[in-house]
C-alpha cells in the first residue's frame, strides 16, 4: 500500500454534476501537502458518477452508494475509507484555495491541536465575493471553544455563525473518539460533529485567512428550514447533552441555543397558522411563545436568509448546517 497522504478530502455528492469537477480540481491543486480525494456519490440520478469516472488522476476515488444515505451517511462512508492524517470535508459545489490545507495543518500542528477552522469567502450568483468573517475578529480568537461555538449557533442571533466554518480534523482523533456524522440529521450534522469533538476535549485553532470558497447557488432560499428540521435538531441536541458533560459556560450556551430552536419551532407554527388562516391557533402560539411574534417583524428577506435550510446556506444556521447537494440533501441557502 502506498504511503498515507497528509489529507483526505471527503466530498459527498448528490446530483452535482455541474460543480463536482470544480470541487475536485481545487482539492487536487493543494500545494505542499499530499492528498487523496474521496468522492461519495449518494445515489445521484444525474451523471455525477460519470463526471468523476472521467477524471484519470489516481488520487481521486469514487465511492458509489447504492442507496441514498443523506449528507451524514455519505460523509461517513468517506471517513471509513479515508487514509489521510487529516480529514477535510468539502461540499460538492464549493472549492478551496491552493494553500488552504498546508496553512491550516501547519497552524494545527504548531499548537498541538486536533481540529482547525478557517475563514470563508462567499461567492454570490453574480460572481461577487465577500469575506464571511472579519480577519481581525478571527485573529483575536486564536482558539474556538465549545461555549463560543454553541453560542454562535443560536438561531436569529446573526446572519453568519461559526457553524459555516469547515473544520479539518485529525483522523486519529475522530477514530479514537468514535466520532462520526449523525445520519439521522439532514440539517445540522456538521454542528453536532464539531460540537462533539470539542466536548471530547479536541483543541480547535483558528486560521483567520480565508481558504474555503463557499458558493451560493440559484434557488437556494426556496427551501427554507422546516419544522421537522428544528425538531430533529432539538432531539440531536438532547442526545448531545446526554452524552457529554458540559461545563457551566457550555451549559449556559446550550440553554441559549435550545431556546432559539424552540422559538424557531414556535415561529414556524405561527407562520403556518397564519397561512392557513387559523387565527385561533395562531393566537395560542403567540401567547405561548411571544418571541415568535417578534420574529414576524423581521424583514422577509432577512427571515429567509436566517431560516434558509442548510446546505446552501448562509442561513440561520443553527449549526453549520451545511450539507452537500440537493434533493434528499438539503438545499443551499
Amino acid at each position: 500500500m502506498s504511503q498515507a497522504p497528509d489529507v483526505t478530502f471527503v466530498i459527498a455528492a448528490y446530483n452535482t454534476s455541474e460543480t463536482i469537477g470544480r470541487a475536485i480540481a481545487s482539492a487536487l491543486a493543494q500545494r505542499d501537502v499530499s492528498v487523496e480525494v474521496l468522492v461519495v456519490d449518494d445515489a445521484s440520478s444525474d451523471d455525477t458518477r460519470d463526471v468523476v469516472d472521467r477524471i484519470t488522476d489516481p488520487r481521486v476515488q469514487l465511492i458509489a452508494l447504492q442507496e441514498n444515505r443523506g449528507p451524514g451517511g455519505a460523509r461517513n462512508a468517506g471517513l471509513e475509507a479515508a487514509r489521510g492524517r487529516w480529514i477535510a470535508i468539502l461540499d460538492s459545489d464549493d472549492a478551496v484555495e491552493p494553500d488552504r490545507l498546508a496553512r491550516m495543518i501547519t497552524r494545527a500542528e504548531k499548537a498541538s491541536a486536533q481540529i482547525v477552522v478557517d475563514n470563508l469567502d462567499v461567492v454570490s450568483q453574480d460572481g461577487s465575493r465577500e469575506r464571511m468573517f472579519p480577519e481581525a475578529e478571527l485573529a483575536r480568537q486564536t482558539q474556538l471553544t465549545l461555549p463560543a461555538f454553541i453560542t454562535s449557533n443560536a438561531l436569529f442571533r446573526s446572519t453568519h455563525n461559526y457553524g459555516y466554518m469547515k473544520p479539518v480534523f485529525q483522523r486519529r482523533f475522530l477514530d479514537d473518539n468514535a466520532l462520526r456524522f449523525d445520519e439521522s440529521l439532514r440539517i445540522g450534522e456538521d454542528y453536532i460533529l464539531l460540537a462533539s469533538a470539542l466536548a471530547r476535549g479536541g483543541r480547535c485553532v483558528v486560521e483567520p485567512n480565508a481558504g474555503y470558497i463557499y458558493h451560493i447557488r440559484e434557488g437556494s432560499i426556496s427551501r427554507v428550514l422546516k419544522k421537522h428540521h428544528v425538531e430533529a435538531m432539538l432531539i440531536a441536541d438532547d442526545r448531545f447533552v446526554g452524552e457529554h458533560r458540559l461545563d457551566p459556560a457550555a451549559s449556559k450556551a446550550q440553554r441559549l441555543r435550545t431556546r432559539s430552536l424552540t422559538e424557531a419551532r414556535s415561529f414556524l407554527d405561527l407562520v403556518e397558522h397564519l397561512k392557513n388562516r387559523s387565527f385561533a391557533q395562531a393566537l395560542r402560539t403567540a401567547f405561548g411563545d411571544p418571541a415568535a411574534v417578534r420574529h414576524l417583524r423581521m424583514p422577509i428577506a432577512a427571515r429567509l436568509r436566517r431560516l434558509a435550510g442548510n446546505d446552501r446556506r448562509p442561513g440561520p444556521t443553527a449549526a453549520g448546517q451545511r450539507s452537500p447537494g440537493q434533493g434528499p440533501h438539503t438545499s443551499k441557502g
